[in-house]
């Protein structure tokens, strides 16, 4: 068959009608991707919040004794300057309990409510008490043998530099439906921290799964009843955090657990030095590459 103009230019046009119907769906029109874009706006915000992890600023390790804090540069716990008054208190730490006062005439408040002396109460077992000066927060936590007071300024310059978050695109090949086994009883791991820590932890069992012809196995912990994955894969130090990610996902159901990788995200450490984040044990380093859920994140 011999093509002339016509004819070409009645094909062009047939083309022209026709992509448009083939052009891929927006994520209005396609129900999972619109779910895990929502997820990354809010895992935005979360981050981007007052109290989230872009507002630490800090991280004072407790000596026995005094610990003068404010923002004279001649206290033991230093705060961004301008922040607060020069000396705002004192922490008092003795045989792992620590008390603030606070100095004459500053105001610093707990809940909302002036506070000039008080025993606080750290993040083990927590809630911790969290007393707050102009646009600071400070409270205590505890690792291992260490006390130290964690710092959270709404002016960080972490926060106000953040520029989002890159992640891979949406793939639902990342969305598996694992075969969970429990131990019976819960079983100790041990998981380590970037601190050199290693803390027994029980785990409810093990998820296993198929993922580029490996097969694939993540020990869990368990956090507010739901299960959480600490993983490492062969992006890790490459695309993606080079500790390892995190992966949330719901309790199994009849012997299954869905696991989205899709939503898998950079732990606390990706976005500060001051955050004292729990590292996957041997076991977690999965045999594949996962690209799927945060890339590093850049700053």
């Amino acid at each position: 068959m011999v093509w002339n103009t016509r004819s070409v230019a009645r094909a062009e046009l047939v083309l022209l009608l026709v992509l448009p119907w083939i052009t891929p769906a927006p994520a209005a029109d396609n129900p999972y991707r619109a779910s895990i874009e929502k997820w990354h706006q809010e895992r935005e915000a979360k981050l981007r919040a007052d109290d989230g992890w872009l507002a630490l600023a800090g991280l004072f390790w407790l000596k026995d004794g005094a610990n003068r804090f404010g923002t004279d540069p001649t206290n033991d716990i230093v705060l961004p300057a301008g922040s607060a008054p020069a000396r705002v208190g004192v922490f008092e730490f003795h045989g792992g309990r620590a008390i603030v006062r606070v100095a004459s005439g500053v105001t610093v408040t707990l809940d909302g409510k002036p506070v000039t002396t008080r025993e606080l109460r750290s993040d083990q077992p927590g809630p911790p008490d969290v007393i707050a000066v102009a646009n600071l927060t400070l409270y205590g936590i505890q690792r291992g043998t260490r006390y130290g007071i964690r710092l959270k300024d709404k002016d960080s310059r972490t926060r106000k530099e953040f520029a989002g978050v890159r992640s891979f695109p949406i793939d639902e090949v990342y969305r598996v439906t694992a075969r969970f086994v429990p131990y019976e009883p819960a079983k100790m791991i041990s998981i380590p921290n970037i601190l050199g820590d290693v803390e027994q932890t029980p785990s409810p069992g093990y998820a296993v799964f198929t993922l580029q012809g490996r097969e694939c196995r993540l020990d869990a912990v368990t956090d507010e009843g739901n299960l959480f994955f600490i993983f490492r894969d062969l992006t890790s130090g490459k695309e993606t955090y080079p500790a390892g990610r995190f992966l949330d996902a719901d309790p199994p159901k009849d012997g299954k657990v869905t696991l989205d990788f899709n939503k898998a995200y950079n732990p606390p450490c990706a976005f500060t030095p001051y955050a004292t984040c729990p590292l996957p044990p041997r076991q977690n380093h999965l045999p594949a590459r996962i690209e799927a859920g945060e890339r590093n994140y850049h700053h």
